[in-house]
């Protein structure tokens, strides 16, 4: 698969891809389904056309304008949401300001996710009928529920009440869906990856599998599972398998790297410490008739994130950039956090000093700080070749979950405390230069702020841990409220469901 990876094979299967537009709510793709159900999974090729589908679903971490990485930065107490004005997307803006509300609510972070959920329903009810080798079926149906799992973790992290489908929805019981309580939910989404885990390959070839669900990425998923749901002795045991002796090589290959910045190196894909990656292309030829449509194939993550105008002089040490839409700019008190720290560098393109120097200029956006998210800034380097827009055809990778994440997940799980646990904190500090610091909780939760800004958990971490109040209360946060997005306003009409808590 190579630079297009999972994607790239995705081209080739036209039908399955077109079962939802991304503006289209879940309720209403069963029509194309039934098509679908009636065409499709004759032999092992058109069942695999079908895993692509499913996974192609992963681009909602970094790709459209709609993406949870821009997204969950903008409510957390790192950034701001930016951009160019205070309605430049009404829905990050809301979120980033806490007067987020059903109606300006992004509805793609819910039907997206369905999206995925719906296409791995159909192909979990097609399988046992296509005529293909039992092991590679057996794989097949071990991805798409552990890529279910990783969608309806999503779904009730943002959103907490929602339905639970399993089976694909038919026009007599599609109005029929209500919500499931959050445990259901979470015993679904536990299921769906102990059984995966069994049929999942310890390793994947990279040369030709880059991209697909793996043992030790399902694993890591369930460990994140299990403490978010309050079950911290089964997370750290599946965290555990992941990460190894801390600091050596995992039993799957996983070893932190040497250099922190190695890690935003844009081709530097699949390194050793990534565990689960979202695969982007600069080749997809994706132009603005597609984008957010969920077959643009580009990071928009990169182009959000860049510096409005931004130029430099002749002679100029700054480095050269494209332009980009100034948004996730670091807030002060983050800047503050880390200004000191060896990750710096890698984590804040400081474009304020360089103006001030005279060294580079630019036009502030939004909530301006001069502070820009340097880990995803795009690159001339990375400037498409072919066809398509320049803006949305960034080609950087991004991570789902890395090992230096499982480190701190596994850590916290152990209660922060004892000798694995500060081995682990350890481990993650070291690579960076860092010295020993006695493990605790606030240890744990200061490196992950540090380690993992501007990767988008900063917001679940805080919730997660009880703290958005505190962090967050300045911007507009309230208890009780939230903590979750209101559903999407269409969602509601016609349906059972019902709104969130706080929210109209």
């Amino acid at each position: 698969m190579k630079e297009r990876v999972i994607k790239y094979l995705f081209i080739a299967a036209a039908t399955i891809t077109s079962l939802a537009s991304c503006d289209k709510a879940f309720l209403e793709i069963q029509p194309k389904g039934q098509f679908l159900s009636a065409n499709y999974y004759a032999d092992k090729d058109q069942a695999y056309s079908a895993l692509v589908g499913v996974y192609d679903l992963m681009r909602k971490n970094s790709g459209g304008f709609e993406n949870m990485i821009s997204m969950m930065n903008a409510g957390s107490d790192d950034h701001y949401a930016g951009g160019g004005g205070a309605t430049d997307g009404a829905g990050i803006q809301g979120f980033s300001n806490y007067t987020l509300n059903s109606i300006i609510m992004p509805g793609s972070f819910w039907s997206d996710y369905y999206q995925g959920i719906f296409r791995a329903n159909t192909l979990l009810a097609k399988l046992p009928g296509v005529t293909m080798d039992a092991g590679l079926k057996a794989r097949f149906t071990a991805e798409a529920k552990a890529l279910r799992a990783y969608y309806y973790f999503n779904l009730v992290l943002m959103f907490k009440n929602i339905p639970l489908l399993l089976d694909p929805l038919t026009a007599g019981n599609m109005y029929d869906v209500s919500q499931a309580t959050p445990a259901a939910v979470y015993t679904q989404i536990e299921k769906d990856l102990n059984e995966a885990i069994v049929d999942l390959p310890s390793t994947i070839a990279v040369s030709t599998e880059a991209g697909r669900m793996s043992k030790g990425a399902a694993q890591a998923i369930l460990g994140k599972v299990y403490l978010y749901d309050g079950k911290a002795a089964l997370a750290a045991a599946q965290l555990a398998l992941v990460n190894g002796t801390p600091g050596g090589t995992s039993q799957y290959g996983y070893r932190l790297l040497a250099n922190y910045s190695d890690l935003w190196v844009t081709s530097n894909k699949f390194n050793t410490e990534s565990i689960l990656e979202v695969a982007h292309s600069a080749v997809g030829n994706s132009d603005w008739g597609w984008w957010g449509s969920g077959s643009d194939e580009g990071n928009s993550v990169n182009i959000m994130v860049g510096p409005r105008s931004y130029s430099r002089p002749a002679g100029s040490t700054a480095p050269d950039l494209p332009s980009g839409w100034s948004f996730n700019v670091f807030t002060q008190d983050f800047y503050d956090a880390i200004k000191l720290d060896p990750r710096f560098g890698a984590t804040v393109f400081d474009l304020k000093a360089l103006k001030a120097a005279g060294k580079a200029d630019y036009i502030p956006g939004y909530m301006d700080t001069g502070y820009f998210l340097n880990k995803f800034l795009p690159r001339q380097s990375d400037v498409r070749t072919g066809g398509g827009a320049l803006e949305l055809n960034f080609k950087q990778d991004t991570y789902a979950i890395r090992l230096a994440d499982t480190y701190l997940l596994e850590a916290e799980a152990l209660g922060a405390t004892g000798s694995r646990a500060q081995a682990l904190l350890d481990a993650v500090r070291a690579r960076v230069g860092l010295s020993s610091v006695p493990v605790s909780l606030s240890a744990i939760k200061a490196e992950r702020r540090l380690e993992l800004a501007g990767e988008g958990f900063r917001f679940f971490d805080l919730v997660r841990w009880g703290d958005a109040t505190a962090k967050l209360g300045s911007r507009g946060f309230v208890a009780g409220k939230n903590e979750v997005f209101p559903i999407p306003y269409r969602e509601l009409q016609g349906t059972k469901l019902v709104q969130n808590p706080g929210y109209n």
